[in-house]
């Protein structure tokens, strides 16, 4: 059993909250609710090996409950959370001392960015662009600099979380204002597609869903470019097959995240290089867990909204 220091909410918990059941991860009526939490082990079973009370842990969604589809109703809106037949290194990891208990509210989240990074396949030295300024595509920008990326942009359409985005060191691109092209073919340098000269980016991450992301990637996306789709998008697309063979474009899904991306967060946080507990913006208790789901629905002035729970 652990009991939960700090929860941070995730997207799809927006969701369930502004259109009810059968949206966002299956949540029902009178079910756990929250899957991002640091929480505290408090009680032990005779047969766990390795975890003891005091322990400071992120319990593992997809694994926690001993069942994947329960990756988004883990409990992390609870005060306690029963995870049957814990293991550590698969239903629970330890958080190391380095990383404070906020911060490691956003390990979940960040293995998903991360995950979606390393679906692009990344190699040193190349140019990354995320579509997508909320934690998963901040975190996939982070992760692309951890393997060794030399250029990352960000771009969202909320300026209030493209500066937390830019204090973070990434060059940033404001889709309401900005010549997304020019300013790309600026900062990235030239390269060819078959539509003609264009930005020298080697990785396109969409952690945003909007149609025009991929639409513009298979037109101005450079010879032998990568797509990385990470957004919740369920909408049909119709592909020119053709072109994308001349081309040499790949499209490449993302989704949940494993072992490796667990611990690549790990050592991302604890390293220090980052300053990523500024991308928390609100904190509010347990009780007002449904004015911190509306906050964290307003995309022009929040970024990670989290719950404090009771000592």
């Amino acid at each position: 059993v652990v009991k939960n220091i700090y929860a941070s909410i995730c997207g799809t918990d927006v969701a369930v909250y502004e259109h009810g059941p059968g949206t966002g991860h299956r949540i029902t009526v009178g079910s756990e609710f929250g899957h991002e939490m640091v929480s505290e082990v408090v009680q032990v079973g005779k047969n766990v090996k390795d975890i003891k009370i005091g322990d400071r842990v992120y319990p593992y969604p997809r694994l926690a409950k001993g069942d994947p589809k329960r990756a988004g109703t883990t409990g992390g809106f609870s005060e306690y959370v029963l995870i049957p037949n814990a293991e550590l290194g698969k239903g629970v990891y330890t958080v190391p001392d380095e990383i404070p208990s906020k911060e490691a509210s956003l390990i979940e989240p960040f293995t998903v960015g991360c995950r979606a990074a390393r679906r692009s396949f990344p190699r040193q030295g190349e140019n990354a662009i995320v579509f997508g300024a909320g934690t998963i595509g901040i975190a996939a920008a982070v992760a692309f600099k951890y393997f060794g990326m030399e250029k990352v942009m960000i771009c969202d359409y909320s300026t209030y979380r493209l500066e937390i985005a830019k204090k973070l060191g990434f060059e940033t691109c404001n889709l309401q204002v900005d010549d997304f092209i020019n300013h790309a073919k600026e900062y990235f340098g030239m390269a060819y597609s078959l539509n003609g000269p264009t930005a020298n980016i080697d990785c396109w991450l969409d952690a945003a869903g909007a149609k025009s992301i991929l639409d513009d990637f298979l037109k101005l996306g450079k010879i032998e470019s990568r797509f990385v789709s990470v957004a919740v998008n369920k909408e049909p697309r119709s592909i020119d097959l053709l072109h994308m063979t001349y081309a040499q474009q790949s499209i490449i899904g993302s989704g949940g995240y494993m072992k490796e991306d667990v611990d690549d967060v790990q050592e991302i946080m604890a390293c220090g290089k980052w300053n990523l507990e500024s991308m928390i913006t609100h904190e509010f208790p347990l009780e007002q867990l449904d004015q911190a789901l509306y906050k964290a629905s307003d995309v022009n002035n929040s970024l990670n909204v989290i719950i404090k729970m009771k000592k």
